[in-house]
């Protein structure tokens, strides 16, 4: 019997079932833009920041409205907002801006400027104590995940400490401190107290991954334990990282928020949505509008993070299956 020794020609592909292969960064883009809740979010927060840094300015680039945040004016309406949205054939006015649409505060300001500087603080330190939250938490995970010993009981222990105490108690008395030296400082005081879930999440991911065979492998040769963590484990953390920075986004917002309600975060003559709150809390009954708006945009704020993270989530987790491939 002969053996027919031929190579055997490849088999085509059925017609339209071509295969491309892609790589992991371009699945989890394609799984995140297939993420409605994820574009919508991403949406609303886009359209927020837009609004709120273009509007007014900020720094030396000027903005396209023409009333600045500071100063007074006159009290028109009892500073009623002049926003209209109802078509005439509704029964309503008609949609347009007027002059001041958000209404005004009690020294005649327009407070749709208000409002968007108030939003400009806002986005600002919420995104500085995710960032710093972030890196922090990032840090104290990977020491304490991989070199495991005294290094790790350490930072566990602080870690422990830490979430023991209230983050609302512990932003107080940093409020208290950083209060003065800007929104700026306190964002960063605030971040640097805020990493305790992200420090857990690090720490839990590093401790699967150096028992892998390719950590082993680069032990083996001699690789440093400082490339370890950042070129062979770090990368395959990053989903777990980037979904707790969005959410250290938004707990970032509301924590700022509570603090200023309170009066321990931003301090005038500077502003932010929760200062905005704080200062007008005593007309939610006969001028709502001045409570409202700020609180509008706080929620839009957070929920648009809260979404996106959502989507990001499920993007960088191979095993979700809500969103297709």
């Amino acid at each position: 019997m002969t053996l027919n020794t031929e190579h055997a020609e490849p088999t085509a592909a059925p017609q339209g079932m071509a295969v491309t292969a892609r790589t992991q960064g371009q699945l989890v883009t394609r799984r995140f833009f297939r993420h409605k809740g994820a574009l919508f979010g991403l949406a609303l927060f886009l359209f927020v920041f837009v609004l709120a840094f273009t509007s007014i300015g900020f720094g030396p680039l000027p903005g396209w409205w023409d009333k600045p945040w500071t100063g007074s004016g006159t009290l028109l309406d009892r500073g009623r907002p002049t926003l209209s949205v109802i078509p005439e054939f509704l029964g309503g006015s008609g949609i347009h801006l007027g002059e001041h649409p958000f209404g005004q505060d009690n020294l005649g300001k327009d407070y749709f400027a208000l409002t968007m500087r108030g939003a400009q603080i806002s986005i600002i330190v919420a995104l500085a104590i995710g960032l710093v939250s972030t890196f922090v938490g990032t840090v104290i995970g990977a020491l304490a995940g991989y070199f495991r010993g005294w290094i790790e009981s350490a930072l566990m222990r602080l870690t422990d400490v830490m979430i023991t105490i209230p983050v609302l108690i512990i932003g107080a008395v940093v409020g208290q401190i950083a209060g003065n030296l800007g929104p700026y400082f306190l964002a960063l005081m605030l971040g640097v107290i805020t990493w305790t879930s992200v420090a857990r999440l690090v720490r839990g991911q590093f401790l699967s991954l150096r028992e892998k065979e390719f950590v082993e492998a680069a032990q083996a040769v001699g690789t440093s334990s400082r490339r370890i963590i950042f070129k062979h484990i770090m990368p395959n953390t990053l989903g777990v990282i980037i979904v707790s920075a969005t959410l250290a986004v938004s707990s970032g917002i509301l924590l700022e928020t509570a603090l200023s309600f309170i009066g321990f975060g931003v301090r005038p003559p500077d502003t932010s949505l929760g200062q905005l709150i704080q200062t007008y809390r005593s007309a939610m009954v006969t001028r709502p509008w001045l409570f409202w708006w700020p609180g509008i945009f706080i929620i839009a704020i957070a929920l648009s993070v809260n979404f996106i993270g959502d989507g990001l989530r499920d993007a960088f987790d191979p095993r979700q299956n809500r969103v297709r491939n």
